[in-house]
């Protein structure tokens, strides 16, 4: 709910209240019917428009963002990062013995305070083959991470945090 005292949003972002999301939605369904019409087009439109004014009151505050040039290079080394794991979990399935994987569930220790840093993080991890995050700690302050082969649970722990949580901390607040 705004304040009392907040100016009135503007026509444009009453109709438009997440326009990303809107442009998002409209190039999705032009996609999934396979082929660009007036009439697909339309209905598009309509569902870019009606489904974020609808849900615009579960919609929390929009989350702060430090740096937005960081964004890119992040994403640049999740997807390299993504391509390299799915080569060493290949390698791992396909010619190690499974007695000879060190499979552990690690804890890794937050720095990290706003949730939508906290929940990109942990989508990185589980995105990033051969590590899953499975649970936050109650209190916020900590992940439990599965870890298909780590031999040394602390050098894993602290490289999810140099790679990952360090950069998303320069991102989020």
């Amino acid at each position: 709910m705004a304040h009392p005292s907040a100016p009135r949003p503007t026509l444009l972002r009453r109709w438009f209240p997440h326009p990303l999301l809107s442009l998002t939605l409209t190039l999705i369904w032009l996609l999934l019917i396979n082929a660009v019409s007036v009439g697909g087009l339309l209905v598009g439109l309509t569902l870019g428009i009606a489904i974020p004014r609808l849900t615009g009151g579960f919609w929390p505050d929009r989350p702060g963002i430090r740096n937005y040039r960081r964004i890119f290079s992040y994403l640049l080394l999740v997807m390299w990062d993504i391509a390299v794991a799915n080569l060493q979990v290949a390698r791992i399935i396909l010619f190690r013995p499974l007695a000879s994987l060190h499979t552990r569930w690690v804890c890794v220790p937050l720095a990290l305070t706003s949730p939508e840093g906290i929940a990109v993080f942990a989508g990185t991890i589980t995105m990033t083959p051969g590590t899953v995050s499975c649970d936050l700690a109650a209190d916020g302050k900590s992940l439990l991470v599965h870890c298909l082969d780590a031999p040394d649970p602390e050098a894993a722990v602290r490289d999810m945090k140099e790679r990952y949580e360090s950069r998303l901390l320069e991102i989020f607040p």
